[in-house]
């Protein structure tokens, strides 16, 4: 029970708190945030006539030193402490950051390198200590509550995300079923072989990882969906497809073409005696993924717009949002005689997500 109990405290290194000191960013804001400490230290000790600008060099030199070595050996050890509890972990990182202080110090004392200051012997030692297990704490607080609201967001999105998945599946599965519903009577060996399809195509909707998915899988998805509709509507229903510059592994939100071709079949085609033809393009060009579908659409016909096209676009376009951010985008236009839908966001491709980042 020990040893499940200590596992279960473990955290994976993505989720600890310490962030990647490595990284540019981070160390960028760790030397301006040195700089300004020792900048509050110098001002802090007792004027003289004029500015100790030697002063305030070499204090810059010894508080860089420190920092960079800590950020240096803090990225190297964060996968072993990342397995500890966070509370071991931060006091295993403040006793770091104190001990290469007070070997600094010592360093410097060797050398005759601490130049003139306020503080000798013993009491410098202590001076540098206590700065660096305060300054240490206090990031490493910041680092701790900056994480477990990142943990937080994380969880209210994919809530969100999983909320409007379950509210999109039910209307999908309800509406292939009454495509279906219409051929038990005029066509019995048609409805048999929708309903296989619609079998395969529900169990690959559950089995799908996530909310996010590969472009060939909600390709497939889709076209499964669209062979259900075609027993109904027949030779009525005509489909263009401009989709070959697309890779396989672009993401896509899970059931995000199927509403669209949905909408527009129910819009577009099923209405019009003589059908139509229903446009699907797509591109992926500068990590921006553009994907339209188009229908037939006729003004003098035109009615309001059904409650349940505005639900599916909005359940689009709000997990376009939690997901791309705010550069995701979904716009309908009405031109020419057709009805386009088109949804636009910047996105890498999973193996590049899989890959080292």
């Amino acid at each position: 029970m020990g040893k499940r109990g200590e596992a279960a405290r473990r955290v994976l290194p993505q989720e600890f708190f310490l962030p990647q000191l490595c990284e540019p960013q981070a160390l960028l804001m760790l030397v301006l945030l040195a700089e300004l400490l020792v900048l509050v230290l110098v001002l802090a000790e007792p004027m003289v006539a004029g500015f100790d600008w030697v002063r305030l060099a070499l204090a810059s030199l010894f508080v860089q030193w420190i920092v960079l070595l800590s950020a240096a050996l803090l990225c190297q050890l964060r996968p072993w402490l990342a397995r500890l509890h966070p509370g071991t972990a931060g006091i295993l990182c403040c006793l770091l950051v104190v001990a290469l202080a007070l070997a600094g110090t010592a360093l410097t004392d060797h050398y005759h390198l601490s130049g003139p200051g306020p503080a000798e012997g013993a009491y410098r030692y202590l001076r540098h200590g206590l700065i660096a297990l305060i300054m240490s704490a206090l990031l490493l607080r910041y680092f701790y509550l900056q994480n477990q609201w990142r943990l937080q967001q994380q969880a209210e999105l994919k809530a969100r995300l999983e909320a409007l998945q379950a509210r999109i599946k039910p209307h999908f599965l309800f509406n292939s079923l009454n495509s279906i519903a219409s051929l038990v009577v005029l066509a019995p060996a048609k409805a048999e072989q929708a309903v296989l399809d619609l079998s395969s195509l529900f169990r690959a909707s559950l089995q799908a990882p996530g909310s996010v998915v590969g472009w060939a899988d909600e390709l497939a998805l889709a076209k499964r969906y669209l062979s259900i509709e075609h027993y109904r509507l027949g030779e009525r229903l005509q489909l263009e497809w401009r989709i070959d510059e697309v890779p396989d592994d672009v993401p896509i939100p899970q059931l995000t073409l199927q509403p669209l071709l949905e909408n527009a079949l129910i819009h577009g085609i099923a209405p019009r005696k003589e059908g139509g033809q229903v446009s699907i393009e797509a591109s992926y060009h500068r990590g921006v993924f553009v994907l339209s579908v188009s229908n037939p659409y006729d003004e003098a016909s035109a009615g309001p717009v059904a409650s349940g096209t505005r639900q599916a676009l909005a359940n689009i376009e709000a997990r376009l949002g939690a997901l791309f951010g705010p550069r995701a985008s979904l716009t309908v236009e009405r031109r020419d005689g057709r009805h386009s839908t088109c949804l636009r966001y910047p996105c890498a491709r999973l193996t590049q997500e899989s890959g080292p980042l």
